[in-house]
């Protein structure tokens, strides 16, 4: 396993969605990468946070703001 293969995999491996042989491959590469270990732990922090967060309200001016952005944004993007 080499670090492209665990960016690639980081999804299936936060989900607990890949088969053994290949979770057990990237575990023991992030033992060996510390960069990939980081990169891991910090994807992971981040989705429970998000997943743990509160719904905010917008104020209505900001989603009138946003709205009208966005319109602008795709107008402005090529059709396919």
């Amino acid at each position: 396993m080499n670090c492209k293969a665990v960016i690639t995999q980081i999804s299936n491996y936060l989900d607990d969605e890949l088969p053994v042989t290949v979770r057990q491959e990237l575990e023991q590469h992030l033992g060996e990468c510390k960069e990939c270990e980081l990169v891991v732990s910090q994807t992971k922090l981040t989705v429970e946070l998000y997943c743990d967060a509160e719904i905010v309200e917008l104020p209505e001016d900001v989603k009138t703001r946003l709205h009208h952005a966005l319109r602008n944004k795709l107008q402005q993007s090529p059709q396919s």
